[in-house]
């Protein structure tokens, strides 16, 4: 099973339109079963297609590139979170390959108004692969010193709401370094799950953001803060991050992160 994670900056790109080409074609080379992405917006006023989704959504434009590659096997779910740069409303979305047997959408913070750029939402999917149901959370968090969104209970929400009895993937932008000890990557891990990139048998060395992007404007290190966790120990042949300029091309002010499982 593959697996990407992307945090895709939507429409705050230079290059944009080229840039959601190259994710199409890197996506129909790689054929991966689930990808989780995030910050992907809409603009408030555009006209409605499906729900709540609407015509210049991210993931539709991307959805229409594969199809002109000729991919049309991906189903996906999508779903806003908070007005983002006052004219948007972000949100986060899994596509797969596979059936979607149960969509998930559930608010982490206390605040739940899409006026708050704090307001955080989760994004999942449950499919059946191999005659057992595993679940996908398209997951972005807020950050370790914030006072008035606690980490802990958007970390404590989150788990709270995930399946236990089941194997289930988190993947996506949890916006603390896993260098930084006793704090946001380390409470994670407290909840007993396991970061797929320490279970790598190959893996690069993960960093999926390099100096000052939005949300660490006086950041000026190399950052590991996208993840893919599991709550159970599987085999992972690869752990690579992608879309930083050596492996693909940039898309986005992250870089992506890939995995290629045993299951």
């Amino acid at each position: 099973m593959k697996l990407l994670t992307l945090n895709c900056h939507a429409w705050q790109e230079t290059n944009q339109q080229d840039k959601i080409k190259s994710l199409a074609k890197t996506i129909k080379e790689k054929s991966y079963d689930v990808i989780a992405l995030q910050e992907v917006s809409q603009l408030i006023n555009e006209e409605v297609i499906d729900g709540k989704v609407k015509r210049d959504n991210y993931v539709l434009v991307l959805l229409n590139e594969l199809k002109a590659l000729g991919v049309d096997d991906y189903e996906y779910v999508w779903d806003f979170a908070h007005i983002g740069f006052e004219v948007y409303e972000e949100g986060l979305a899994i596509l797969t390959k596979h059936k979607i047997e149960k969509q998930h959408t559930f608010f982490i913070t206390q605040s739940e108004a899409p006026t708050n750029w704090k307001t955080r939402k989760i994004v999942g999917v449950t499919i059946n692969y191999n005659d057992k149901p595993i679940s996908f959370y398209s997951c972005h968090l807020g950050w370790w010193n914030d006072e008035e969104e606690s980490y802990t209970k958007q970390v404590d929400a989150l788990y709270s709401y995930v399946q236990k009895d089941e194997r289930f993937f988190l993947m996506g932008d949890f916006n603390n370094d896993a260098n930084i000890k006793e704090e946001g990557y380390d409470y994670l891990l407290s909840k007993s799950l396991i970061d797929t990139y320490q279970l790598a048998e190959e893996k690069d060395i993960g960093t999926t953001v390099e100096g000052k992007i939005a949300g660490w404007d006086k950041n000026k290190q190399d950052l590991r803060i996208d993840y893919i966790f599991i709550n159970e120990n599987i085999g992972v042949k690869k752990s690579n991050v992608i879309f930083n300029g050596v492996n693909k091309p940039v898309v986005s002010d992250h870089f992506g992160l890939e995995i290629e499982t045993t299951l």
